[in-house]
């Protein structure tokens, strides 16, 4: 039974692994920035540049997703 689910666990396992990499890179910005004693504008871009970074990735997720679906990847 596990082996007819064992692709979907691997895919569940690489997002959450994912999810937390982010997450701690997101902490280890939020660390160099309060002892960078960084301004609020330097502050608000790295957060931009880090947002888009991941959405950057989340979209080409999507994207995947869904020409796989569709046949064409």
């Amino acid at each position: 039974m596990i082996s007819q689910y064992i692709n979907e666990f691997e895919t569940l396992g690489f997002y959450f692994a994912l999810a937390c990499i982010f997450f701690l890179i997101g902490m280890a910005i939020q660390d160099v920035l309060k002892k960078g004693d960084v301004p609020k504008f330097g502050r608000y871009i790295v957060w931009l540049v880090l947002f888009l970074g991941c959405s950057g990735f989340i979209a080409k997720g999507v994207i995947q997703v869904f020409w796989q679906g569709a046949g064409v990847g």
